[in-house]
């Protein structure tokens, strides 16, 4: 009776010992809990950005709705989107607009090939190298104001550096005193000379330290393949600089367009507004017309456009990173 039972037993266990067959794991990264904690610690960065930056934003944005000015009594009032619809038909803003691109445009090419060449100049194995890259840095470690009081030496028409290396030089038309800062045809050639050796050092850093980044070892092999200069600059040298070239690019682009102080310490906008950039405009309107409703519209109008370029420009890297 017993051993006849004892085999129920021993089964009945082993079936209630019986494990469910295991669960497969969902694929994907498992989610991530959130640690609250953590955002303590971003506030300290987080607030600043928010009072300083998007505070001002958000309230600048509100102002280009109203018909907010400088010196009224009456209250300030909604008028919704008459200042865009002014905007629009405002061709001085579009004038200012044009120049803006020009002046961007003029800049940040120029001031990208000098400093790709600088770069690559100071990447090499030359004496004096480190007090070289100290010297190239020297005009970023400048105020803008100090930047444009000592161009505005160097453009003087009657005691300028330039024009009286153009008389010792002996060429035509020198003499006479030009007026590179205020003449129609050489104010804005002349301040687009001035951003590009002011915003050079920069860009000279960042694509230096990109080169760095470059494997040796690709460029000697390169080397012994029969490669020259041109040919392993074109292979290995730009491959691994790109990403870092188009996105310093991108910067520097809106850094340019959004240009204000050394341009105003300048030429001020001038002669007859033309070297009056979209800030510099914007500028006029609120603090010596004091339109500060369409000023800030302006302003709203500078930010879509900027943010448009830099969308068109992010969604270039992914396209390229997915192509890669």
């Amino acid at each position: 009776m017993t051993r006849a039972t004892a085999p129920a037993r021993r089964s009945g266990g082993e079936a209630g010992r019986h494990r469910p067959a295991p669960q497969p794991r969902p694929s994907g990264p498992a989610p991530r809990a959130v640690d609250h904690g953590a955002w303590f610690l971003v506030l300290p960065a987080l607030i600043p950005i928010l009072v300083l930056s998007v505070g001002p934003l958000l309230h600048g944005i509100a102002l280009a709705f109203t018909d907010a000015q400088s010196g009224r009594t009456r209250a300030t009032r909604w008028i919704g989107t008459r200042n865009f619809e002014d905007l629009l038909h405002d061709t001085l803003f579009w004038d200012s607009f044009g120049i803006g691109l020009v002046w961007a445009v003029g800049v940040t090419v120029p001031q990208f090939l000098l400093a790709l060449g600088l770069a690559l100049l100071l990447a090499r194995d030359l004496r004096l190298r480190r007090l070289a890259r100290t010297l190239a840095i020297v005009p970023w470690a400048m105020p803008e104001v100090v930047v444009g009081m000592v161009w505005r030496l160097v453009y003087h028409p009657d005691v300028g550096v330039l024009n009286e290396t153009l008389r010792d030089l002996g060429l035509a038309g020198a003499a006479d005193g030009r007026a590179w800062l205020t003449g129609l045809a050489t104010a804005l050639p002349a301040v687009i000379v001035v951003g590009i050796w002011a915003g050079m050092p920069q860009t000279t850093v960042v694509l230096l330290a990109g080169l760095r980044n470059t494997p040796r070892e690709l460029h000697e092999a390169a080397a012994l393949d029969g490669a020259g200069a041109w040919r392993r600059f074109r292979t290995v040298t730009w491959p691994a600089l790109k990403p870092v070239a188009l996105a310093v690019t991108a910067l520097n682009l809106i850094w340019n367009f959004n240009a204000f102080a050394l341009v105003y310490v300048l030429t001020g906008g001038g002669p007859g507004g033309r070297t009056r950039l979209p800030m510099l405009f914007a500028y006029e309107e609120a603090f010596r017309y004091g339109q500060f409703g369409y000023a800030a519209a302006m302003g709203c109008a500078m930010v879509a456009v900027i943010s448009v370029l830099l969308a068109l420009h992010l969604v270039g890297r992914l396209k390229g990173d997915k192509a890669r």
